[in-house]
């Protein structure tokens, strides 16, 4: 299992989520308080948006802790929307395509959990990427194919929708031809102008996710884990349900799996 941390809001350096804060999200790869597992080691990555639509990325295969360049970069850059994440592998390979977050076009993807079984039936998952994005599966995970099949199902046009439709068919692979827990997940996406969280699961364990509004800087911060302990001011993000953020507000709807 992994962990993520997310911003919307008016322009903070990276190190505000990824460094700088007693809980951040290089603590929480090596000690990580509410995941399967405490550490998260298997690579790592950034997307931001700044001057261009589409984002950038920076992706490696090293522990998060161990990468200068990480740090160096978080401390110069600033964005107003970004998404980070540090891996903890269900199975596939440690290597740099299959690092998140993803990215196509002006979207950007991450996520942690898991499709049960995913190796039982990997090949069928893939062909549920059509040919014109079969292109962009760069790497060998089962976030890639959600990713790309909610590309499929029109992010652009129903983000909640689409990615509940690919959410639904990679379960329903996996209760035919998988393992239990057939599907966990929390994801965070955003195409440049809304960060949207999803919370969901197959079984009464889904992934944690929280949000928080931060005054300072105009918007809000959501993640996998509080970045400060003891802080108030975390809100839980119920399972079952998807949050829109924009830098003023937040909406929530029902997101369903099963």
């Amino acid at each position: 299992m992994c962990r993520w941390a997310a911003f919307i809001g008016q322009p903070i350096f990276l190190e505000q989520v990824i460094s700088a804060p007693a809980h951040s999200l290089l603590v929480q790869s090596q000690a990580a308080e509410e995941a399967k597992t405490a550490i998260n080691a298997d690579g790592f990555g950034v997307a931001w948006y700044a001057h261009l639509p589409t984002p950038g990325l920076y992706r490696d295969v090293l522990p998060a802790w161990s990468d200068p360049n990480l740090a160096s970069i978080a401390r110069q850059i600033r964005s107003g929307l970004f998404l980070a994440h540090v891996r903890a592998s269900t199975g596939s390979a440690i290597s740099r395509n299959n690092c998140h977050p993803f990215a196509s076009g002006n979207w950007s993807f991450m996520h942690n959990g898991q499709i049960g079984g995913f190796e039982n039936f990997r090949r069928s998952a893939d062909m549920l990427i059509p040919d014109e994005l079969y292109g962009e599966r760069k790497g060998a995970t089962d976030s890639e194919v959600l990713f790309l099949r909610a590309m499929h199902y029109g992010l652009d046009h129903d983000p909640g929708g689409a990615l509940c439709k690919a959410a639904r068919d990679l379960h329903a692979l996996s209760r035919e031809r998988g393992e239990t827990p057939h599907l966990r997940l929390s994801v965070a996406m955003s195409d440049g102008n809304r960060l949207f969280a999803a919370r969901a699961s197959s079984d009464h364990i889904a992934p944690t996710v929280y949000y928080r509004r931060c005054e300072k800087s105009e918007g809000w911060m959501v993640v996998s884990e509080p970045l400060e302990d003891g802080q108030a001011g975390w809100i839980e993000l119920p399972p079952g349900k998807l949050a829109t953020f924009t830098q003023d507000e937040v909406s929530l709807q029902d997101f369903c799996v099963g």
